[in-house]
């Protein structure tokens, strides 16, 4: 099958073409980050227009790169949820009237599921495995058993990891977005014997709390005597990076142990900081567990991540009607595939 897949839940618009959930002939991303940049994060009217004016001419363009025509098209998979809910419509409203015009089916996909699934497009990962999902709106842990087969492990209580990233990010003056930044300076030193706390990683359950990281990053630099020099930002970085990894791939190792789990995919744009990376191959190595990561493309918000649990259920006859929807929240595991 023949896909078109759009994704738009927040600041990146993204247009692909796949065929039979696998082969990515075009993955095209408009990024929007230094319209956000000057603000230090997402605006979401401003999210929304930016989506609006270019997300026709991407599509135009993601079917020249892919060599296929509109009706060669054979559906059409958009990002349903979770998101910003001005954002996703624009991203729904698009593949109402694409799929209405071209009279093929419309499906809309779980956003997280998307990320899950990302890592079938370069390499064949077996069921069952456990799913990190951690990106600046998500932080997860799943059991899945197959495409639309998810069990919530764990989950954040509060902010995100990303978000978390961002924040203190912008607390250092590292601009936005700060994840990768913090990422790079980490690498570049150590964290000169500060350490902050891991929230909850002594509790017996799977979830995550960031926002006492950022309070204890926001305490440790107001006690400072004047702003943070480069020396003591790269400290502060490291420190804090070092903190949320080893939350992290700890609660993660708890979950494939409680589980009986050998195998650990990441997904979502966290997913791209090296230093997580190298942690989990790490800890794979000694464990003798898998750890699977996508491609860095494939770990941003992108829209082939959509088609491959877009053509499993477009090809079991499941689809949405033309009164689909957006919605800001979505559990992932109450997905349904007909909405």
């Amino acid at each position: 099958m023949l896909l078109l897949a759009l994704e738009s839940s927040c600041d990146e618009t993204a247009a692909a073409v796949v065929r039979d959930g696998q082969q990515v002939l075009s993955n095209l991303i408009a990024s929007q980050v230094d319209l956000h940049a000057v603000y230090g994060g997402v605006v979401p009217e401003l999210a929304s227009r930016r989506h609006l004016e270019v997300i026709n001419p991407l599509v135009d363009e993601a079917l020249s790169v892919a060599g296929v025509e509109q009706p060669d098209l054979e559906g059409v998979v958009v990002t349903r949820g979770p998101g910003l809910v001005g954002a996703l419509l624009v991203g729904v409203s698009f593949a109402k009237a694409y799929a209405y015009a071209l009279n093929i089916p419309l499906l809309g996909v779980h956003h997280i599921e998307g990320h899950i699934q990302a890592i079938q497009l370069e390499r064949k990962v077996e069921y069952p495995f456990l799913a990190v999902a951690v990106s600046g709106g998500h932080t997860h842990l799943f059991r899945v058993d197959g495409i639309g087969q998810y069990r919530l492990l764990g989950r954040t209580v509060d902010d995100a990891a990303g978000e978390a990233f961002d924040k203190v990010a912008k607390m250092l003056g590292l601009g936005y977005p700060g994840g990768p930044v913090i990422d790079k300076l980490a690498a570049q030193g150590d964290d000169g014997g500060i350490v902050f706390p891991r929230p909850m990683l002594k509790k017996k359950n799977l979830d995550f709390s960031f926002s006492g990281m950022k309070t204890a990053v926001l305490n440790h630099l107001q006690r400072l005597e004047s702003d943070p020099n480069e020396k003591e930002i790269r400290q502060v970085s490291c420190a804090f990076q070092t903190a949320v990894i080893d939350v992290l791939t700890q609660k993660a190792m708890r979950a494939c142990e409680s589980e009986g789990l050998n195998r650990i995919v990441v997904a979502g744009g966290v997913a791209c900081n090296s230093g997580l990376r190298k942690k989990f191959a790490a800890l794979a190595l000694s464990s003798g567990i898998e750890a699977f990561f996508p491609s860095p493309l494939l770990c941003a918000d992108n829209a082939a991540m959509l088609a491959v649990a877009g053509d499993f259920y477009l090809s079991k006859g499941l689809s949405s009607g033309l009164d689909l929807n957006a919605v800001s929240n979505w559990p992932l595991d109450q997905v349904t595939c007909h909405q």
